[in-house]
């Protein structure tokens, strides 16, 4: 009988042990997921941005020979 219960008790621990491990690995993922999210805003504000400035780009005075050729 006390096997049992020292067996029981080990469980118990090993439980509680990994119910926090899974809380912790949960924060950090949430936390993750906060920064992808972030970084996600920012590349379609800088691909905002390039796409602007590559058509302002487009639309300059177009290279040419200058006229002493």
């Amino acid at each position: 009988m006390r096997d049992a219960e020292e067996r029981i008790t080990r469980l118990e621990e090993m439980v509680a042990h990994q119910l926090k491990t899974i809380e912790e690995l949960s924060d950090q993922l949430a936390e993750q997921w906060k920064v992808v999210e972030q970084t996600r805003a920012k590349l379609d504000r800088l691909t905002e941005r390039f796409l602007s400035l590559e058509e302002q780009a487009q639309d300059a005075t177009p290279v040419t020979r200058p006229p002493h050729y």
